[in-house]
């Protein structure tokens, strides 16, 4: 378990860092963003975003749901049916990281315009 996981359950930190920690790492912010504009299977997810293999696809889902961000649907049907959404919990936190989504997009212009592509 990572030291960022860790904190997760940690109630002496600060609010930013309680929040870095159930988003920390490569894809969960992926993963937000893809759910929110609905249920997906994971199948759907992994194809979405090429690279995100099923074992981590599976351990980030695992730890968004036990975070309470992700909600699990299982479906009693043959082959068997999975989707996950947002929980409230979940998209409130989307929409918190909206403003500094928008700030990474400004940082990645300035970047831009200080290194022009050749």
């Amino acid at each position: 378990m990572k030291m960022t996981r860790n904190r997760a359950q940690d109630l002496n930190v600060c609010g930013v860092t309680a929040a870095i920690a159930v988003i920390d790492g490569k894809w969960k912010t992926a993963l937000l963003w893809l759910l929110e504009s609905g249920p997906c299977r994971p199948g759907e997810l992994r194809r979405q975003l090429p690279g995100l293999t099923e074992k981590v696809l599976t351990q980030a889902l695992r730890e968004m749901e036990a975070d309470g961000l992700v909600h699990r649907e299982a479906y009693e049907v043959l082959p068997l049916k999975t989707e996950y959404s947002l929980t409230t919990f979940g998209r409130e936190l989307s929409e918190a990281l909206a403003p500094v989504s928008d700030w990474g997009h400004r940082r990645l212009a300035k970047l831009a315009q200080a290194h022009p592509a050749s």
